[in-house]
């Protein structure tokens, strides 16, 4: 039976595939950094939102309990009507605190894996920038050595 023979690669076809394979990293590491500003940006958004929401959340809590303890101390449609406006604001802002705290935490995951890559791709870079500092170097002469007679 004939074994058919390997064929081997190039150095034309290796040397191209080398290159490719520097170029599509550098286009991931600069794709990777422009990805992690926007998410960073987005991220300081929306810890922002969520903040601001906790905070008014916070203070709609303590006017509903004040709410309360109006309605209890003197009942009436007025003081009835003030609670239900406070209990529909609160609902309004908790739905809405629920989605921002949503976001943000996907953001954040998100976020996180971009570094992890970020960080992976320019550690690769920086390797390669060495090595090819290294390879590039120009060859040092030899000193001939006189011969003793």
């Amino acid at each position: 039976m004939a074994v058919k023979k390997k064929t081997l690669i190039k150095s034309s076809m290796a040397k191209s595939k080398h290159e490719a394979a520097v170029s599509a990293l550098s286009t991931t590491c600069e794709e990777s950094n422009k990805a992690v500003a926007a998410r960073a940006k987005d991220g300081k958004k929306n810890a922002s939102l969520v903040a601001r929401l906790g905070k008014k959340r916070a203070t709609l809590t303590r006017r509903k309990k004040i709410a309360v303890a109006r309605l209890k101390k003197t009942p009436g449609a007025d003081n009835r009507k003030a609670l239900n406006a406070v209990i529909k604001d609160m609902n309004t802002v908790s739905k809405d605190l629920k989605k921002a705290k949503a976001v943000k935490d996907a953001n954040n995951l998100e976020l996180s894996g971009l570094r992890a890559t970020l960080k992976k791709a320019s550690a690769y870079m920086k390797a390669i920038a060495s090595a090819d500092k290294i390879l590039n170097r120009p060859k040092k002469k030899k000193r001939r050595t006189r011969k003793k007679t």
